[in-house]
């Protein structure tokens, strides 16, 4: 992902200030909300030219459409007015009191007075959870020509490289490969990295312990395709080695490892679910078809880098898990608005209806038809490999699934918890994302919004499921039955209970002395870590 929008989105935010000490909560990345120039920078005041309050009166509100599309930088050839920051305030501020979900906590300020970034920032709640989190921690925005080509193709710039950070600050600060994109530069001829593999240094900068937090972003997170950057990478054995790699447009690859596991007691299957993209609908048919021919008995599904994406997709994949006779006639899930729109959904009118258990494929991933009739395992149970950036449309396969009756086991540490969702709203060259709904299963359950935690895990934080608490293991490569997350599965799933709790473990300082960890930030764009609709 390019380095701007990892800085300037919501979850991706606090990801990337694990590398600072004192940055600003928002940074803009221009071609949106703000208008450009200095509009889309935080200058502590008015940023606005035109320097009224354009009528504002407290509590009172004109239709979002009076402002839509007026806007101080107009995208060109996209029909946008001219306008002023003023406007594109005023068309967040009504939109915001009619369709977010706690409209009524959200403090009512004049728009005149901020700079877009800002004013967007301070329309949402700041209420906490019984465990002291913030109640909303997804509120965000992204260019609109970056969501239109990571949400349909999954493309961004990059590496194709998925880097933890187990340790955000110096001294010790401590980076490594969590999974790759095939045929992308990371793993090209003479680079090759590998899941576990410790980043040393980015051109010159020793990761550890440096202050140079534009040089580490700048490296992590290029924001332009054709950047050469120089890694030195220590491998799991303990060899360094250094290499130059070019970033590029990568297109995400977001089913992985899938594959049938013989064991004593039949074949298991494994998939690596990374991302609820347009394009995962054809890579989760063919994974389900592939495993439904190899004859498994059970399922492992991981999903613990997966924060989310479209809804209707994690529906498909439910629908593939359980069959026919379980999900005929049962909610996937319902979503709840505001108490304004208690019938009818007020961004596409249409009435409220519950969101099905999606049989047929629906026409994301153009490499399948639609209305493809999806393959089923009718699986009475489903293991789930989760970690901390496990959320949200992710979340709704685990909770929907327990709703319609499928056992289903937790493995790893405790899900982001994020029960909510929105729908996309473009204005002005920015896709806004304000949390507009709740989604409930079949059994009326959707509170878990410290999210779902495995059984034995210490301290419990979130909804308990059965399971077993165990830390991300940076030292097998994912897929691999010796993988502690994976292992414990396959363990559990023939009586071999829990091994000692670990998912909640410190994070590392030494990646071979303190294997397997957690606690950690998988960092990905802020619309990869929620529930998204389509209009």
């Amino acid at each position: 992902m390019g380095r701007c929008a990892s800085l300037s989105e919501g979850p991706v935010l606090r990801s990337v200030l694990y590398f600072a000490f004192v940055v600003p909560v928002l940074i803009s990345c221009g071609g949106g909300g703000g208008g450009g120039g200095s509009s889309n920078t935080i200058s502590g005041g008015n940023n606005n030219t035109n320097n009224n309050t354009d009528g504002w009166i407290p509590g009172v509100f004109l239709p979002a459409s009076t402002y839509q599309s007026m806007c101080a930088s107009p995208v060109p050839g996209s029909g946008d007015f001219q306008g002023t920051v003023t406007d594109e305030n005023n068309f967040l501020r009504p939109y915001s009191n009619d369709t977010y979900l706690w409209y009524d906590e959200i403090v009512d300020r004049d728009p005149a007075l901020f700079s877009t970034p800002i004013y967007f920032e301070l329309l949402k709640s700041d209420e906490q959870t019984p465990s002291g989190n913030f109640k909303d921690k997804f509120h965000f925005t992204i260019p609109t020509d970056e969501w239109n080509a990571l949400s349909q193709a999954g493309e961004s710039i990059g590496y194709g490289a998925q880097f933890a950070i187990l340790h955000g600050a110096p001294p010790n600060r401590l980076v490594v490969v969590a999974y790759t994109e095939p045929n992308t530069p990371a793993t090209a001829a003479g680079v090759v990295l590998a899941r576990g593999e410790q980043i040393l240094t980015i051109d010159g900068e020793n990761v550890d312990n440096s202050n140079n937090v534009d040089a580490l972003n700048a490296g992590f997170f290029p924001a332009t395709a054709g950047e050469s950057h120089t890694f030195e990478v220590r491998d799991l054995n303990g060899t360094d080695r250094t290499f130059t790699m070019q970033s590029a447009v990568i297109t995400s690859t977001p089913v992985q490892n899938v594959l049938p596991i013989a064991t004593a007691s039949g074949k298991v299957g494994y998939l690596l679910f990374n991302d609820h993209i347009a394009t995962a609908e054809g890579g989760l048919f063919d994974a389900v078809t592939d495993l439904v021919a190899a004859g498994i008995t059970d399922l492992v599904v991981d999903v613990r880098y997966n924060g989310g994406g479209f809804l209707a997709i994690a529906s498909e994949l439910a629908y593939m898990i359980a069959g026919d006779v379980r999900t005929a006639g049962r909610t996937f899930e319902e979503i709840k608005f505001n108490d304004k729109h208690p019938d009818i959904d007020p961004v596409t009118d249409n009435f409220l209806e519950p969101i099905p258990f999606f049989s047929q494929s629906l026409g994301f991933d153009p490499s399948l038809d639609p209305e493809t009739q999806l393959p089923t395992l009718d699986l009475p149970r489903v293991y789930v490999l989760t970690g901390s950036g496990t959320c949200s449309a992710s979340e709704s396969i685990m909770n929907s699934l327990h709703g319609v009756g499928v056992e289903v086991i937790q493995i790893g540490s405790t899900t982001c918890g994020k029960p909510y969702g929105f729908y996309p709203t473009d204005n002005c060259g920015t896709t806004y994302f304000t949390i507009q709904f709740q989604g409930v299963n079949d059994m009326g359950f959707g509170d878990y919004s410290d999210g779902f935690s495995p059984e034995n895990t210490a301290n419990n934080p979130g909804t308990s499921v059965p399971g077993c608490s165990v830390g991300d293991d940076f030292s097998h490569a994912l897929g691999d039955p010796a993988e502690a997350r994976l292992a414990a599965a396959l363990s559990h799933r023939v009586g071999g209970g829990c091994p000692a709790a670990s998912g909640l473990s410190a994070p590392a300082l030494s990646l071979r002395s303190q294997l397997p960890v957690d606690d950690m930030v998988v960092p990905k764009t802020a619309w990869q870590q929620n529930r998204i609709m389509r209009r």
